[in-house]
């Protein structure tokens, strides 16, 4: 090309920086270096935060000999050699030659070498509670208390860019609980009773609303939404999404759970459990593809996508595209949505209710197992570094369906990544080494392999869909764009960051740090407290075509809650390796007063054996030691019901090398 310019972003490490020359060198993660200069109007900062709190603390002794503000005074200050950097710039070619002008530099840190989101240990605790905050402010206004009748007139799925209702007044029962999984998470953070006294109105109103328990009350199922009319209110059954409309999709049941799972672990209140347990039933019951469950089905294991809300069949016709069909989310989301959670909470068994519980603990831990071997056996492919997400009853790989066709969500691979690397944690806390290794032998592979597959090593972050087989001839065929969508960064960042913790491969660490970075570079919406669905490729918001909506079906207050929740544990265990910033953490519980177990189960997430340890609990103000720093399991009174919880935790000594 003779003539050409566009903006784009670099993210890497400054090599060199020349003030007399106004220019610096940066070193990507291709291993690329780079050359670019700077300018009068060049701008320099710090990374910020959703509270918005300017963090331009550099001092550089070295910038004074270039006269204050100069051009040449800004590169001695703040490109320093070993910094981490996104530069904004425009890449220009003309006249034979190519240049890049930086236009904007952003530090991770004000101090050399560092990571905000690693080393401030209030990070992601502000995060979550900006977004919290905001959330429950555009609901329900200043409300700081909650009732199931404020859920019942106020809560809505869709909410547009600054907060406000959307002409489509739908509740949708799926979105609703992944909000009740944000607000619980952000209560477990931070300990602000707001959190969870949204959380329970909540948690009821989705059991008032959406509820449907069979004759004999054995099972629970869910409806898909309710729609507020001016005469009468419409309650939908099956659900009204794209390819699932019509149909009761698995993943939407599945997600029903998400929010119950985590208010569970806080409160400990059984009708919750109850209700978890009922609806795990539907899906052996009514989606599990077994002969002994109905001699007709193909027997070949695993769950169904969708059934017939009608004849509650997977079979018929009428389900079209999505008859007899199997896939990553009716197999997969089992395991973070709400296995994981109701583990920690179940084991080891609450005292005092031993008997009353283990059945539904041996019950999660038989479908954990079913799933984790799934996904083990059926979804790599030898013939792709991506694994086949859609497959008909006998597991054959579906490559024809509706917009996916042979085609891989990079998120979906990260987030098996991140599963894996957790389940492998839990197998080792139970001696089951064999199983352990297989799991992670799967993560690591696939980690690695989205590396170069699936990864922006120029900018940071991961790209959305691709083509599983290329024939472009270059490494990446893009399917629409090569957009990057927010939920594919969180699987990315916790894969990255677990893989660290459970390895110590410092290559994970760079990998969790590049995609964190592009996270809180781009994806905070700092004018709206929120979070941006989707990004270009050089990190500018997409907020065309609906876009630039604050929640909906595909946002609720889930994802961005589950990053900022787990990365603050991830990376405060990671700390203890990295040795930059304080590595304690804390916990919120309360169990309910009407609960009659004795005990609370705390650990923060399926973590390596030995990784943490316990260096305090505080029942109603009153401090003490752990009796055993690594016993997870917190004895209680019958008068410490419904008192606050405070759990702090510390690295442990042993974790893998």
């Amino acid at each position: 090309m003779r003539v050409f310019n566009q903006s784009t972003t670099f993210l890497g490490t400054v090599e060199q920086a020349d003030p007399q020359a106004c220019s610096f060198t940066l070193k990507l993660r291709t291993g690329d270096i780079i050359s670019l200069n700077t300018g009068a109007e060049t701008s320099y900062g710090v990374l910020q935060n959703l509270d918005g709190l300017p963090r331009d603390r550099v001092i550089s002794a070295n910038s004074a000999q270039f006269g204050d503000g100069t051009p040449q005074a800004k590169v001695a200050k703040y490109l320093r050699k070993g910094d981490t950097v996104f530069v904004k710039a425009i890449q220009q070619i003309g006249n034979g030659a190519e240049r890049i002008d930086a236009r904007d530099v952003k530090l991770m840190h004000f101090t050399p070498e560092g990571f905000l989101f690693e080393d401030e240990t209030h990070w992601w605790l502000s995060q979550i509670s900006q977004l919290a905050n905001q959330w429950l402010d555009d609901l329900f206004a200043d409300k700081r208390s909650y009732k199931l009748d404020d859920f019942v007139e106020l809560y809505r799925t869709n909410l547009n860019i600054i907060g406000l209702p959307t002409d489509d007044n739908t509740q949708e029962m799926a979105t609703l609980s992944r909000l009740i999984y944000g607000l619980s998470s952000a209560y477990l953070l931070t300990g602000a009773e707001r959190y969870l006294l949204a959380a329970k109105a909540g948690v009821q109103f989705q059991r008032d609303a959406f509820r449907s328990l069979s004759h004999d009350g054995k099972y629970c199922f869910w409806a898909s939404a309710r729609q507020r009319g001016l005469y009468a209110n419409k309650v939908s059954i099956p659900s009204t999404n794209g390819d699932d409309a019509g149909t009761i999709p698995l993943y939407e049941q599945i997600y029903a759970l998400a929010g119950l799972a985590q208010y569970y672990r806080i409160t400990g209140e059984w009708e919750v459990l109850e209700d978890i347990h009922r609806t795990m039933l539907c899906f052996d019951d009514f989606f599990q593809d077994e002969q002994h469950k109905n001699p007709a089905f193909p027997g070949q294991g695993g769950y169904f996508s969708h059934i017939d809300p009608t004849s509650m069949r997977p079979d018929e016709p009428v389900l079209g595209k999505n008859r007899l069909k199997k896939n990553w989310n009716s197999i997969g989301d089992h395991i973070p949505a709400y296995l994981v959670n109701v583990i920690l909470a179940l084991d080891p068994l609450p005292q005092n209710l031993q008997a009353k519980v283990k059945p539904i603990l041996d019950f999660c831990n038989q479908m954990l197992d079913r799933c984790v071997n799934l996904i083990e056996t059926k979804f790599p492919d030898p013939n792709s570094v991506y694994v086949n997400e859609r497959f008909d009853a006998y597991w054959q790989p579906d490559h024809s369906y509706s917009w996916q066709q042979n085609r891989a969500i990079v998120g979906h691979n990260l987030k098996i990544a991140w599963n894996l690397t957790r389940v492998a944690n839990y197998y080792q806390t139970q001696g089951r080494t064999g199983d352990a290794a297989r799991a992670i032998e799967l993560a690591e592979k696939l980690a690695r392999a989205m590396k170069d597959s699936g990864l922006d090593l120029v900018r940071g972050g991961c790209f959305d869909a691709v083509e599983r087989n290329p024939s472009n001839g270059m490494p990446l065929e893009f399917v629409w764009g090569n957009t990057k969508d927010f939920w594919q960064q969180e699987q990315g960042i916790l894969a990255y960051y677990s893989l660290f913790n459970y390895t110590g491969d410092s290559s994970y660490l760079d990998l969790a740090r590049d995609m964190s970075a592009f996270w809180n570079m781009f994806f905070l919406d700092h004018e709206n407290l929120g979070i941006f669905f989707r990004t270009t490729e050089h990190g500018m918001p997409v907020v065309l075509d609906g876009y630039g909506n604050k929640a909906g079906h595909a946002i609720a207050g889930y994802h961005a809650f589950e990053l900022n929740y787990l990365a603050h544990i991830y990376i405060r265990i990671a700390s203890a390796r990295t040795n930059r910033s304080d590595p304690n953490f804390c916990l919120y519980f309360k169990l309910d007063e009407h609960n009659h177990q004795t005990s609370i189960n705390v650990l923060p997430d399926f973590c390596y054996p030995g990784s943490v340890e316990i260096a305090s609990i505080t029942i109603d103000g009153e401090r003490r030691p752990p009796n055993n720093p690594r016993d997870f399991q917190v004895m209680l009174t019958p008068a410490q019901l419904g008192c606050a919880i405070v759990v702090e935790f510390k690295p442990g000594a042993k974790r893998k090398p």
